[in-house]
């Protein structure tokens, strides 16, 4: 059995769900889902009902961070798992304040009593703490990715779009190279490649491929 990837483009952690899988060379059966209009397939597998979902033979992968693991532990010929014990400090840091602050800067209807500006000010506080590193690499730990730089990347990109031209103002040359190499690398290309909705009776999509 080809594991199944219930997966949605634009979603961040489906992103870096296939980051993983691609750097790993994996083959997965996508099925490409609109949130508003979750397949009951989805549903029964995963009653949570968010993305990434991944179903194998050994069971249910409901987290996308346990599908990055996944991924990797089968194949990791990027050496992503290479990384000092401060890159799961970012990672940490990234899913935690740095989410938290961007759903309310973002979403800011769906809070009572948020001030986006502020919000907005919590995260860039975080980014700015990996600034001086990436004046002086093109990755946080170096010459190429680890798994810190492709688990949090999806999230400063959502950050990114929520203002672009303030963003793109920022005094964090760092920062904005370090988004703008991924956004133009044919990983970003790959992961990002549009496909139509998933159906029951529709032939399977097959997503794999080694990330360059």
């Amino acid at each position: 059995m080809r594991p199944i990837l219930y997966s949605f483009r634009r979603c961040p952690y489906a992103m870096r769900a296939r980051l993983a899988i691609a750097s790993a060379g994996l083959q997965v059966e996508l099925r490409e889902v609109v949130l508003r209009d979750k397949p009951r397939a989805m549903l029964e597998a995963s009653p949570k009902g968010t993305v990434p979902v991944l179903i194998t033979e050994t069971g249910v992968i409901e987290e996308s961070r346990d599908i990055m693991d996944w991924a990797l532990a089968q194949n990791d010929p990027e050496g992503l798992r290479r990384m000092p014990d401060t890159g799961e400090d970012w990672i940490a840091q990234i899913e935690g304040p740095f989410k938290t602050a961007l759903d309310r800067y973002k979403y800011e209807t769906r809070y009572q009593d948020v001030e986006p500006t502020a919000e907005r000010d919590k995260a860039a506080q975080i980014l700015q703490q990996a600034e001086p590193r990436l004046r002086t690499t093109p990755w946080l730990f170096g010459d190429t990715p680890t798994l810190a730089d492709l688990a949090t990347i999806t999230f400063v990109r959502q950050y990114a779009m929520v203002d672009h031209a303030w963003f793109a103002a920022q005094d964090w040359v760092g920062v904005n190279g370090w988004l703008e190499r991924f956004l133009t690398s044919d990983r970003f290309a790959q992961i990002m490649h549009k496909y139509p909705k998933w159906e029951p009776t529709a032939e399977p999509l097959v997503f794999s491929g080694k990330a360059n």
